[in-house]
């Protein structure tokens, strides 16, 4: 059996172990009571905050560099350098 960790610690924070063959556990050593359709929760909306910065770093990745962007605008004026940022833009949108 193999426990959300993440979702579990979103869930009970005073939760500090969690070994997938024994459970969750406090400080004091006591198991903690998973209830399967709060860790769901947890992990649908630790899903959803993950999809909603995902396109930071897909734009990042195919963002020219700052060198090329102001060669880009040297060369072709701030319309042809929105239309290549609109483009990668438009591909990696914000939810």
């Amino acid at each position: 059996m193999s426990l959300d960790h993440e979702a579990i610690y979103k869930v009970y924070s005073d939760c500090v172990r969690i070994e997938d063959s024994k459970g969750a556990f406090k400080a004091d050593g006591s198991k903690i009571n998973l209830v399967q359709s709060d860790i769901d929760t947890a992990r649908a909306t630790l899903d959803a905050e993950a999809a909603a910065i995902a396109f930071q770093g897909q734009r990042k990745a195919e963002y020219p560099s700052i060198e090329d962007q102001l060669d880009d605008i040297y060369h072709n004026g701030i319309a042809g350098w929105k239309t290549t940022i609109k483009a990668i833009k438009d591909k990696y949108p914000k939810p």
